[in-house]
């Protein structure tokens, strides 16, 4: 047995995983980019904000319909062309004539996005052989990580001294670059036996499985009130300027790695205990959001305590359902959550929206808190019961 990975191996895994980084970094970018977007088309941030939440509607409606279908096409062919409409699709975003055209733009990069997370983890861990699946799946976490910690503040800073267009131009050369780089490199891989939609009915009788779709929609809605609507409020209500903002978005990401390493040390020593305390403690931050706006130094603080949390949440909840799911079911299960998970982003970035059109700005973080509190009262009632109850069964 090969002890290590074969250069033949390594190159299209480092592939995927830049591409797991740009697809991400697409995805956060407006939301630092707000502002300048919303100047340029002379509109609100609320309204600028219908990018973020029509790109997870689509994302959320096509995750499944769309896996299903790739699931019938060779993944070599699929991918390439995946990469290509999410490359073409930035080509039209930085040369959007309206708001409109941007969006249409926005919803192809929402289509291709919808693909390749469905097919990123299988891809992943079918180019390597049996002892280094795990590496290859950590090898994708990785480079949504860094599109978290680099990607977002890159864009902002592209942003800021040479313009939103030029940023989103970037993203279309980066992937030009990656759908060259795979063409060579990308094996030819057999066609996965296609999923169905008989799958689902059994799915759903899996009532641990139901619980986290719920967490997966509920919390997210309450992080992305206040999350889609993070730049805008660093600037008008903490009255902090770009360079406070940029260095807080990026400790807010970095201290997202404090949360994978906290997932890895205490996550199987007290595992329940670990996944009620993510919840309450993204509850407890937005809470404290309006609070503590007043000093800069405490809202970074918060800010990075809040990108703890949150990723540690996310990291539990794909665990659990892995955890819950059998292997034929599991890429099934993962795409509907990955669906109800963007059900939650654009849910909260409308909430966000309307909280800032008929409110203040400044209560996104209680609104926001409101429902993760609301969420943890659910994880403690039914979800952490029903999954006790679960384990014991087995």
């Amino acid at each position: 047995m090969e002890n290590k990975l074969t250069l033949k191996e390594w190159m299209p895994l480092i592939g995927m995983t830049v591409s797991a980084f740009i697809f991400n970094t697409s995805e956060f970018m407006p939301i630092g980019l707000l502002t300048d977007i919303a100047a340029d088309f002379q509109m609100t941030e609320a309204q600028a904000g219908m990018l973020i939440t029509i790109y997870a509607y689509v994302v959320m409606l096509m995750s499944l319909p769309l896996m299903i279908l790739a699931s019938r096409y060779p993944l070599r062919k699929l991918l390439l062309a995946t990469i290509s409409l999410f490359a073409v699709s930035h080509v039209a975003s930085a040369f959007a004539g309206g708001f409109w055209s941007l969006m249409l733009s926005r919803i192809g990069v929402a289509f291709a996005h919808s693909i390749f997370w469905s097919v990123a983890s299988p891809i992943a861990v079918r180019l390597v052989s049996g002892p280094f699946k795990a590496l290859a799946m950590s090898m994708i976490v990785t480079g949504t990580a860094i599109a978290i910690i680099v990607g977002l503040p890159l864009g902002r800073i592209i942003g800021l001294y040479v313009g939103w267009r030029m940023a989103f131009m970037c993203i279309a050369v980066i992937a030009f670059a990656v759908l060259a780089y795979m063409t060579f490199v990308f094996p030819q891989l057999e066609k996965s036996e296609p999923f169905t939609l008989k799958q689902l009915p059994e799915l759903l009788k899996n009532k641990v499985l139901v619980g986290l779709y719920i967490m997966a929609w509920l919390l997210p809605t309450g992080y992305y009130t206040a999350y889609s609507y993070i730049e805008p409020y660093l600037k008008q209500v903490a009255l902090m300027d770009d360079a406070w903002i940029t260095v807080t978005l990026v400790i807010f990401g970095a201290a997202g790695l404090l949360g994978s390493a906290a997932f890895s040390k205490w996550y199987d020593r007290c595992r329940f205990h670990f996944f009620r305390a993510t919840v309450l403690g993204v509850a407890v931050v937005l809470l404290l959001l309006y609070p503590l706006s007043f000093n800069h130094y405490l809202l970074v603080a918060l800010c990075a305590v809040w990108g703890i949390f949150v990723t540690a949440f996310n990291v539990v909840g794909q665990a659990e359902l892995l955890r819950t799911t059998t292997m034929s079911t599991s890429a099934v299960a993962m795409s509907i959550y990955s669906g109800i998970y963007n059900l939650g982003i654009g849910s909260g970035s409308y909430l966000g929206g309307l909280i800032c059109t008929h409110a203040s700005i400044a209560y996104i973080g209680l609104g926001g808190g409101a429902i993760v509190l609301l969420s943890f009262g659910y994880c403690v009632l039914r979800l952490v019961r029903n999954m006790l109850k679960q384990e014991a069964e087995n």
